[in-house]
């Protein structure tokens, strides 16, 4: 699993059929520590109702085709989480609404 912030949206009207009514945002990978971009953006399938700006827990591989929405559908990324705050050896790195 990693951390990422959503920073898009796809959308695609030509797609494979098990794609058909699947959500797919833009996700930048985070360093859970600094909170700061680590790596390059990916398309995810939000499987929990996800948006603009939130940082957001995604898991890749089989992992992401293990959710009600993904199941047995193409796809190596899903997003299955909003992250409320992230705490590395007791000092809270990030914070929803606030102190990040």
């Amino acid at each position: 699993m990693m951390i990422g912030r959503v920073v898009g949206s796809v959308v695609s009207t030509t797609k494979a059929e098990k794609l058909n009514g699947k959500k797919m945002l833009v996700v930048q990978p985070l360093d859970m520590v600094t909170i700061e971009p680590d790596g390059k953006p990916l398309v995810s399938i939000d499987t929990v109702g996800s948006g603009t700006g939130e940082v957001v827990m995604v898991v890749g591989g089989s992992s992401a085709r293990q959710t009600a929405i993904t199941k047995d559908t193409p796809v190596d990324s899903a997003i299955v989480g909003v992250i409320d705050h992230v705490e590395i050896d007791g000092k809270r790195t990030f914070e929803s609404g606030g102190s990040e």
